[in-house]
């Protein structure tokens, strides 16, 4: 369990609070680059970390997100005009660069000083692997921007999409390192004892600290001298990554069609305190299997966020808690362990559905979570590093530059990491 006070040092991520101000010291996604997808196209509106923003791509390309509201009457910028190299508020015209900069006072005299002392609330930001990312922490203390292997790989081999979930960063995130739930929660070949996570419903789980966070470990028995191990890495903060050749059956693994090379894995970016935007990455990791955009679309539809599962213009899911996720109770009863369609509408099914922000304190912990227990001591050792006037660790790049997770399986008795030695090093 964990002490109240304790939680809400974790889950409060506003200006000022502890959690926040851990998550500003790191580069966090902002936005797709898709949702700004040309020069001087329309602003995007953004809401992070409690902080309401407006995106823009200007003339040249260059990326600006800036305060949501105009510094002269506090009007929107959302409705500016992206115009040569700048937004222009549409109450009275003035109008800002990417860095905020006020480049035109209209109503104001030619030679007014105040052109010169008024600027807007800006962020510095990049535009790397799919993903507008922003750092909003000290401008004294800006790290390198991040450099995992999936920003790196060729757009024909990676894709990213994000989906919005109504609940606090931590408790998605939670789920997401929470190894052992997938032989339940993600259960959808009841009784098929062929289906790996049906063999061991109880992995050995092995943690192994990092620099950037740690790396954890999942082995699960499936025959006769067989295990089925999944390596994967938490990245702090708030990131994920696993291995993705997801051999579902141990009878036919070669026959799998989700049997593909690559690797996935999740940014739980806090909104607020109570909603969060889950980024979601895939990289392939064979040069000569790029990712189609067929692949794409069957894959984000096995996880329930395709196209159709969400609703138009919005990365919100259709099958939501609004309508109980649609949860068919005689699919439950007869199909799958939850009766709920698609493995992300599953786990928001379970994350949003204990409220907003959980009450940790009422928690009886296992011995199957204790990538959960580390994550959270970590975090709060990397608070405690921020209020000391220390940096947190993971800022530097190459701590995370050639990590990759890996997921196979491996007859025998040779070690794991003598099996994936190789594989665990980034290729791109």
């Amino acid at each position: 369990m964990l002490k109240p006070e304790d939680n809400e040092r974790l889950v409060r991520v506003g200006a000022g609070t502890p959690a926040g101000e851990l998550m500003r010291r790191y580069w966090q996604p902002a936005l797709l680059s898709a949702e700004l997808p040309e020069n001087d196209c329309p602003p995007a509106r953004v809401r992070l970390l409690g902080e309401d923003l407006v995106a823009f791509r200007d003339s040249n390309g260059r990326i600006g997100l800036i305060d949501a509201y105009c510094p002269h009457r506090r009007a929107s910028m959302f409705f500016g005009r992206n115009e040569e190299c700048g937004l222009r508020c549409v109450y009275h015209g003035w109008k800002f660069d990417v860095d905020g900069n006020c480049m035109d006072m209209p109503n104001e005299a030619a030679d007014t000083p105040m052109k010169g002392r008024v600027k807007i609330l800006a962020y510095p930001t990049v535009d790397r692997g799919g993903v507008i990312w922003t750092f909003m922490g000290p401008r004294d203390s800006v790290p390198e921007p991040p450099d995992f292997e999936w920003m790196r790989a060729p757009s024909t081999h990676r894709f990213v999409s994000k989906t919005y979930e109504e609940c606090n960063y931590l408790q998605a995130m939670e789920g997401g390192l929470d190894t052992s739930h997938s032989s339940f929660a993600h259960s959808n070949y009841l009784g098929n004892k062929t289906v790996i996570r049906n063999i061991d419903t109880a992995p050995r789980i092995d943690v192994e600290p990092a620099d950037y966070g740690y790396r954890y470990i999942s082995t699960r028995k499936v025959g006769e001298n067989q295990r089925y191990v999944r390596v994967y890495h938490y990245v702090m903060p708030n990131q994920q990554m696993r291995g993705a050749f997801k051999p579902w059956f141990s009878n036919k693994d070669e026959k799998d069609p989700h049997r593909v090379p690559k690797s996935d894995g999740h940014l739980w970016v806090p909104i607020d305190d109570e909603h969060t935007w889950v980024y979601n990455w895939a990289c392939g990791r064979d040069r000569s299997v790029p990712l189609t955009a067929a692949f794409r679309d069957e894959s984000e539809t096995f996880f329930g966020r395709g196209p159709d599962d969400l609703i138009p213009g919005t990365f919100k899911l259709k099958r939501n808690r609004g309508n109980d996720y649609l949860i068919d109770r005689n699919v439950q009863k007869t199909q799958t362990f939850t009766g709920i369609k698609g493995v992300n509408t599953q786990d928001f099914a379970l994350q949003e559905g204990m409220g907003p922000i959980v009450d940790r304190s009422k928690e009886h912990l296992g011995a199957s979570d204790k990538a959960i227990v580390l994550m959270r001591r970590l975090m709060l050792e990397a608070i405690r590093a921020v209020e000391r006037g220390e940096k947190p660790p993971g800022l530097d790049p190459t701590t995370h530059r050639n990590i990759r997770p890996y997921d196979g399986v491996i007859a025998g008795d040779t070690p794991w990491q003598e099996s994936f030695a190789d594989e665990l090093l980034a290729k791109w």
